[in-house]
């Protein structure tokens, strides 16, 4: 019996790691956004600084989590093997939440998700229990703390709210006096943003770094013979001065003296400091549960006494984590923040949503979106128009984007937003999670990042009026994910526990099993999800004519390869009746359309970012663009036809119609060597080749829509069997015109002159 126990901690032990890197992945948006969207310092500096603050935190941390132990239930009701089943509920849970959330690329809270396990799982073992001792309901007050769970629901409404609405107040304050031109502004002004940015961050760093590890408790004889904790409790305002003072001098210095961007330096800090108090306070979110099983077998194991009668009561007391696992633990994160691609997939979601410049919406509109869009539309509106006239014009000057900026943010691989909010950002978040800690109040480190973005993103005009569905939508998803985690949490934790009551150690192998099977399954997913968008998809780009007519003629040969790759599919999945050839054309078309579609939604940037003035690239993108959009549209008519005729069960095509859709097929291939022999030779004569095959491709085409036409009226044929193959003729032969019309616009622009 006791080597079950022992294989249970063991088994958490491994499911710390698996937490510890599905919890990183999802946390990593906490410190990185800022970084990472404002591109004012190198990826890999973003990274080590991030790194060493994670790895100092880790040491730093404030050992083991009390919540796992006594916060949500009362130990004292359970026995040793009561709360080993809780626990391993736990686990197994939060790895299969936050991998979830990891794969659908949103944010969500690891305090959250643990917390809501605890109460899930222990509430469930305590129904057990109270039904087992023919108790009533409302003895379950007696085994869980629910002011806990209270006060982390508190927790979450008030991190939106608060975040929000304080991050947009002090975005739209410091644009207004700043603008877009804060790189300009007096080497004093500077200093003094530059003094109460760090003096935030730093103060930060004491509080919620800091203050909560070992090492705060320690008594220093420079400080009075006073530990760190009490000399900021006693002394908050000599601090606070102390900060400010020290900081304007140092920003000053490093301004005049050594031309740094201060606003650099506040990033990088800021990075390095919100990573710092992330592994010092929520690492214990991954590793605390495991460790307190641990704790727990060592003390029942000396005991001698049997698991259901040992009372766990022990884990009232406040047992410190080895620091060897803590720094363990740190390495793992390390690791996971430079190597986990669903970190980045998080990340990307946060920024997208922050974005200042256009960016393809990851989120449709809803009812909820559109109303709130509409109402503070109104009440804006409103309120400016009540302003008067000097200081509309004072405000609209102060926000508006010179062009030299706008330009900027236009261009490819673009910053998302500048350094001016990404420095708010991380200003705010500090603050108000300083304050937060200082008062006990239970604000998300998650939900403050997150929502302090998405009020400097308001507040900076970066959901306008083509966007601010989309943002809103999105955002509203976030939060509905956050309260969803609590809740799935819950049941999902109590449901396993139960399972595992019943079951055993058997129950734990096959829900383990389930779980790995499940993320194993999202790894491969995520893995080909991204491998699809690493490929080469259609791009036009360049900033003269001579750019985008040579990198046009490398992309009109991708679309025609993929063309000829769909069609193959097609006709492969017609001619063997099969579905899986014809699902994977159907899948490969949708792909084609949604990346012409994302080109036609950016032709406003692209047009506005050409340096030509004589209107010859912009010209160029839209006639090609419009090529290409009509040969898709025609192919992917052609696809769902088919896809939907064998999947119907309709009858087969004949051998005769099959023949005649190769012969098609050889026409495209044969278009698309001569293409690519064009672009590999640097040979337009192969393009001319290629037109000059269109009267024998469409004579091909009519002859067949004439055979099948004698057909129909001398023999019995299928009616659903003739119009598949008339719509696939007639769509061929127009994407047989669009693509030599394609073909000829390329050559004539090569040639600068109208020769075919």
């Amino acid at each position: 019996m006791d080597d079950i126990y022992l294989i249970i901690v063991v088994a958490l032990g491994i499911l710390a790691i698996g937490d510890l890197i599905v919890g990183v992945s999802n946390d990593a948006v906490n410190f990185l956004t800022s970084a990472v969207g404002s591109k004012a310092i190198p990826f890999k500096t973003i990274m080590v600084l991030a790194s060493l603050g994670v790895a100092c935190g880790a040491l730093f941390s404030s050992g083991l989590m009390e919540v796992a132990r006594k916060g949500i239930f009362n130990p004292d009701q359970f026995y040793f093997d009561e709360i080993m089943l809780i626990f391993v509920a736990v686990m197994l849970t939060d790895i299969l939440l936050l991998d979830f959330f990891n794969t659908i690329g949103l944010p969500t809270s690891t305090t959250v998700s643990i917390v809501f396990e605890l109460l899930g799982a222990a509430v469930f073992m305590s129904l057990i229990k109270i039904q087992a001792n023919s108790g009533s309901i409302s003895d379950l007050y007696q085994y869980i703390n629910t002011s806990k769970a209270i006060q982390i629901i508190l927790g979450i409404l008030l991190s939106v709210v608060v975040a929000l609405t304080i991050g947009a107040i002090i975005q739209w304050i410091t644009r207004l006096i700043l603008s877009y031109n804060f790189l300009s502004k007096e080497n004093w002004v500077s200093s003094i943003f530059g003094s109460v940015a760090l003096s935030s961050i730093m103060y930060f760093i004491l509080i919620k770094g800091i203050q909560g590890s070992p090492f705060s408790s320690s008594e220093f004889s420079f400080l009075g013979n006073r530990s760190i904790k009490e000399f900021i409790e006693l002394e908050l305002f000599l601090v606070i001065f102390l900060n400010l003072t020290l900081w304007y001098l140092i920003s000053f210095i490093l301004i005049k003296y050594l031309n740094v961007n201060i606003y650099k330096v506040i990033i990088a800090v800021g990075t390095f400091a919100l990573a710092l108090a992330f592994a010092g306070n929520d690492l214990v979110n991954f590793i605390g549960v495991p460790i307190a099983a641990f704790q727990s077998y060592e003390i029942w194991s000396s005991s001698g006494m049997l698991p259901s009668e040992f009372n766990m009561r022990i884990l009232s007391s406040k047992v410190p984590t080895p620091t060897l696992l803590l720094f363990f633990s740190g390495l793992v994160m390390v690791g996971t923040l430079w190597f986990s691609k669903k970190a980045k997939s998080v990340l990307k979601t946060s920024l997208d949503l922050s974005n200042q410049n256009y960016v393809k919406e990851r989120f449709e509109p809803n009812i909820i979106s559109i109303f709130l869009v509409k109402f503070f539309s109104k009440v804006n509106k409103l309120i400016f128009s009540s302003t008067p006239k000097f200081y509309q014009n004072l405000i609209h000057n102060q926000f508006k984007i010179p062009k030299n900026i706008r330009k900027k943010f236009n261009k490819n691989d673009a910053p998302s937003f500048d350094m001016l909010r990404a420095s708010i950002n991380l200003i705010v978040a500090s603050v108000l999670i300083s304050i937060a800690t200082s008062y006990k109040l239970p604000l998300s480190t998650t939900y403050v990042t997150f929502m302090v973005a998405m009020g400097t993103s308001l507040a900076d005009r970066a959901w306008g009026e083509d966007s601010a569905v989309y943002r809103v939508s999105g955002v509203i998803n976030v939060i509905g994910g956050w309260f969803l985690t609590a809740i799935v949490a819950f049941i999902v934790s109590g449901i396993i526990v139960s399972l595992i009551f019943v079951g055993g150690i058997s129950a734990i192998a096959i829900i383990l099993f389930i779980i790995l099977t499940i993320i194993g399954k999202n790894y491969l997913n995520h893995k080909r999800k991204n491998s699809i968008q690493n490929e080469e998809v259609l791009k036009l780009t360049g900033d003269s004519s001579e750019e985008i007519i040579k990198n046009s003629k490398k992309n009109v040969e991708n679309i025609f390869k993929r063309i000829l790759k769909i069609y193959s599919q097609l006709i492969d999945g017609l001619s063997k009746n099969e579905i899986e050839s014809l699902s994977k054309s159907k899948k490969n078309i949708k792909k084609l359309s949604s990346e012409v579609e994302n080109l036609r939604e950016n032709t406003f940037y692209f047009i506005k970012n050409t340096n030509e003035t004589d209107k010859i690239a912009g010209h160029f993108y839209i006639t090609t663009l419009g090529y290409i959009h009509d040969i898709t549209q025609d192919l992917e008519y052609t696809v769902l036809k088919g896809f939907k005729h064998v999947k119907n069960g309709h009858k087969k095509l004949k051998l005769s119609q099959i023949r005649d859709l190769n012969d098609i097929l050889d026409f495209y291939k044969s278009i698309y060597d001569d293409l690519d022999k064009s672009i590999k030779n640097q040979d337009n004569s192969n393009l001319k080749n290629a037109w000059l095959k269109k009267s024998e491709i469409i004579g091909f085409i009519n002859k067949k829509i004439d055979d099948q036409i004698i057909i129909i009226r001398d023999e019995e044929t299928s009616p659903k069997n003739t119009t598949l193959y008339f719509n696939i003729l007639l769509k061929a032969k127009e994407i047989f015109n669009v693509k030599l019309d394609l073909i000829k616009e390329h050559y004539n622009s090569a040639e600068d002159k109208e020769v075919l």
